[in-house]
């Protein structure tokens, strides 16, 4: 055996070197390669960073602590604040000056947010619309900043340039050292609702209240780190936010019948309870299946119809935080539920107006506890002490601890499906956002997907768990929950479009045209195939967990994220990495040809041309396996008689070859196949392929992307079977947003091999 594999090999060898040097290039090209390292995109690993993935030796952070008094004016919707910011220079570098964030001059009369987007003329509005595009006086949100002092009093320096505020110190900031400063400010609250902004009220008409959901209200200090220096981006509105961890102290006064929580403990929680509120708080904090009122919507009600003249003040406290929120009405319905992560207890929240129910009331706290336990398993436990989720009209938006979410049913408390399930997809998003950016703190401002693809893929899994864990939460034609990222198929009608307004993912996310496919849903569908069909669930798991421990409470860089997945898996990703994130190529892989052979003793007409082209006859060679090709003139001539094809079984043929030990265990193979695969789509993936035998068995094979690797555009596979092969399927289980799987299947409907038809005959 091994004799006639060499004189075969060598006989191919001489044939191929020939036919390389006749097609060899004239000129030389970089390289192209799908399966080249990344090195050409990712920066040089150092002190900071390292190659790892992991954070560096000499890694800082800068830390920013507040202490504020916030005063809401609902009468007036305003809101005014103190704030001393503490900010520590942990950095190698001598700071000359500090940049703050004043995201609400998003909302200023000048603001230049508008002037970016180019909007046509329709030829006909809706009269609101109309109204509001082209009669209505802009609203006057942005900061009033008053002072900016030291806190001895002295007035700091400071430049104002749109959102960004440079605060010019007196004397450089050195490494290790502290600087605290004051700043006063107030702004105008805008009705969130009609543009879906973040942060502001909604206001309720047939009572006269309003629900405050209140962030990004404050100025904040920027991002400064070893990869940008400053991250002072400006906020045009659509993308988020980079911040620096710190320690908050904040009180908030409101009117006396509001009920209010964010971010942080409530430190004078028997101050602003009620006896019957702290009594259900202690029923709550035992309660692990079903939520407790903390308010009652009864209760709620009769709140709506009291305007109090009266104030109350929340203090609330939190540690190592990168934001602060929160929300205050005296229409909320509150309710909590423990949850047990890690051994702690951690209480699920959620606050609602009346508006919200009865799905509020039934599903939002469960879906809250149920994500915390999901999260934690596949990442790290859930270190805040409670998680918030509160029902506010076209929101979908995320602090930490706290988040704002849609999902209103009818007047008449009825709804639908579609909307039940956009809720609870909604929470189980927003309160994931907790891990991503909260605590493994990506920058939003430049990576869009870092916590928005990340969390969707999450979100995927949370919302499967979810739906096992309260099958009552799914409608009776679903068996599992339909999410709506995360399955491969969502993500094939994207990546199929027209590229023209389609962006990598590694794009900013102000830059990307569909920022729901690029940032959520592209990014989600790639790490659901890394994981089920690539790495698998043992590696993938074991690498993303260890990815959000090292960064967890710090600040990541996509290469960051790349580099700890092949670390702690020994899985080359590359070519996936390139591929997926730094490119809009789809997938679409097809089975180009099948050629079935037969085996002969007789030589086949390639080794009869060399025979003559070398003056050799039959009996100067060793006995060859000879392949001789379904459909070909040699094999047409044998099957009408006149040819002399002479087909052996491959056992008897070569038993000479093989010890009587061997004999015992060698196949028997009856079928010789070729297979041709192509890749019409820019993108490498696997192949995966089902192989149907005509005794009704069936196989999966899988074959690395590493396939490719040599050829982009076509591989083969020669497979030698016992049983005959009937069909082959690409990817039977559509594992890899194949955008066309006309080209997936064999034989085609409409195609029938020649060896079957003269079977028939």
């Amino acid at each position: 055996m091994r004799k006639i594999a060499y004189c075969f090999l060598a006989v191919l060898f001489i044939s191929n070197s020939l036919f390389a040097q006749e097609q060899a290039p004239q000129t030389g090209h970089t390289n192209t390669n799908k399966f080249r390292q990344l090195y050409d995109q990712f920066s040089t690993p150092n002190m900071y960073r390292a190659a790892s993935g992991a954070p560096g030796t000499a890694y800082y952070q800068q830390q920013a602590d507040y202490e504020m008094d916030i005063v809401l004016d609902d009468k007036n919707a305003k809101l005014s604040g103190f704030e001393t910011i503490t900010y520590t220079n942990n950095s190698p570098d001598v700071l000359s000056y500090l940049w703050v964030q004043l995201d609400q001059n998003k909302r200023s009369q000048d603001s230049k947010s508008p002037l970016i987007e180019s909007a046509e003329l329709d030829p006909v509005f809706i009269p609101e619309d109309f109204t509001n595009t082209f009669l209505k006086n802009s609203f006057d949100g942005g900061f009033n900043i008053q002072e900016v002092k030291e806190t001895n009093g002295k007035p700091l320096v400071y430049k104002i340039n749109r959102t960004m505020m440079r605060v010019d110190l007196s004397k450089p900031l050195k490494t290790g050292d502290k600087f605290s400063f004051s700043i006063k400010w107030w702004y105008n609250v805008n009705d969130h609702v009609p543009e879906r902004d973040r942060s502001g009220y909604e206001f309720f008409p047939n009572d006269g209240n309003r629900a405050y959901v209140i962030a990004q209200f404050f100025p904040r200090m920027a991002v400064y780190n070893d990869v940008e220096g400053w991250q002072n981006t400006q906020f045009w509105g659509d993308e988020e936010f980079a911040l620096p961890f710190g320690d908050y102290k904040v009180n908030i006064t409101v009117p006396a019948d509001h009920v209010l929580d964010g971010t942080g403990v409530l430190v004078n929680r028997k101050e602003v309870f009620s006896k019957q509120m702290m009594e259900r708080y202690e029923k709550a904090k035992n309660s692990y299946t079903k939520p407790v009122l903390i308010v009652t919507q009864e209760e709620a009600e009769a709140a709506e119809k009291v305007f109090s003249n009266e104030t109350k003040t929340w203090k609330l406290e939190a540690k190592n935080v990168r934001d602060f929120a929160f929300a205050s009405s005296r229409k909320f319905i509150w309710d909590m539920m423990a949850v047990k992560i890690g051994g702690k207890d951690i209480m699920a929240v959620s606050m609602y107006p009346k508006e919200g129910n009865p799905l509020w009331e039934e599903w939002s706290t469960k879906a809250v506890a149920s994500t915390l336990n999901t999260y934690s398993r596949m990442t790290f436990d859930y270190p805040y002490h409670k998680a918030i989720s509160v029902h506010s009209k076209n929101q979908g938006m995320e602090y930490p601890m706290i988040c704002w979410n849609y999902g209103r049913p009818q007047e008449d408390g009825t709804y639908n499906s579609r909307t039940k399930y956009a809720m609870m997809g909604v929470i189980i998003h927003e309160i994931g956002h907790n891990f991503f950016p909260m605590i493994v703190n990506s920058d939003e401002r430049q990576w869009a997907w870092m916590d928005e693809g990340l969390n969707s893929f999450l979100e995927y899994l949370a919302e499967q768990d979810f739906g096992k864990k309260y099958p009552g939460a799914l409608s009776e034609e679903d068996s599992v929950f339909p999410s709506r990222r995360g399955p491969v198929k969502k993500i094939i009608p994207y990546m199929g479009g027209n590229q023209d307004f389609i962006a990598p993912i590694m794009s900013k996310g102000i830059n990307a045209y569909q920022l729901g496919n690029n940032a959520y849903g592209k990014p989600a569908t790639a790490l659901n195939i890394l994981r089920e069909t690539i790495m698998g669930h043992e590696l993938f798991d074991y690498a993303f967990k260890e990815y959000a421990n090292r960064w967890k409470f710090k600040h990541p860089t996509p290469e960051d994220f790349f580099r700890t997945m092949e670390d702690a898996s020994a899985v080359d990703l590359d070519w996936f990495w390139r591929g997926w994130f730094y490119t809009t190529d789809w997938v679409d892989m097809g089975i180009k040809e099948v050629k079935q052979f037969y085996v002969s003793s007789e030589p086949n007409a390639f080794m009869k041309e060399l025979m003559e082209e070398r003056g050799l006859t039959k009996n100067q060679l060793r006995p060859l396996v000879y392949m001789v090709e379904e459909g070909s003139e040699e094999f047409d001539k044998s099957m009408d008689g006149t040819g002399a094809l002479e087909t052996v079984s491959v056992k008897e043929y070569l038993m000479d070859n093989f010890t009587l030990s061997e004999r015992q265990n060698i196949k028997n193979p009856k079928y010789f196949y070729q297979i041709t695969f192509e890749k019409p789509g820019g993108l490498v993936m696997p192949i995966i392929v089902q192989y149907t035998y005509a005794d009704g068995t069936s196989k999966k094979e899988t074959y690395p992307a590493q396939i490719w690797r040599l050829n982009d555009n076509e591989v083969s596979k020669a497979i030698a079977s016992e049983k005959e092969i009937i069909s082959i399927i690409i990817d039977p289980n559509e594992e890899t947003a194949d955008v066309d799987t006309s080209n997936n299947t064999w034989p085609r409907q409409e195609e029938q091999s020649e060896f079957d038809q003269f079977k028939q005959k």
